[in-house]
């Protein structure tokens, strides 16, 4: 994991694995039982803009930008959101399962695993 402020990633580049421009970072979602960075975002379409999810596991940072370590195809494949709406708890379990990632059921009383920082 990355040593910085979660304020710091935002707006920063983000590449795919292979170094390629995925966008820039728009919100970091945490594990609200772990405190762990699960998820960013990416700000994408050009009329209609949503939020796509990107996996944070592994990132590395640089000055100017953060890694991720999946492809450009899979991001733009991902389930996204309304700039403004809420992720659901269903939408939660899609994100996990469209990386290949293991949902633990959440504990919390909203039954959601992850809240925007």
């Amino acid at each position: 994991m990355v040593n910085a402020k979660l304020g710091d990633w935002r707006g920063k580049d983000v590449l795919d694995r292979d170094g390629e421009k995925i966008g820039k970072l728009e919100d970091v979602y945490v594990d609200t039982e772990t405190d762990t960075e699960e998820f960013g975002t990416i700000k994408e379409g050009l009329i209609s803009k949503h939020l796509t999810f990107v996996p944070l596991q592994d990132v590395s940072a640089s000055p100017d930008y953060l890694q991720v370590m999946v492809t450009k195809s899979l991001v733009k494949e991902a389930p996204n959101i309304d700039t403004d709406a809420e992720l659901s708890t269903f939408d939660e379990e899609g994100v996990y399962r469209h990386y290949g990632l293991t949902y633990p059921a959440p504990a919390t009383p909203s039954g959601r695993r992850l809240g925007r920082r």
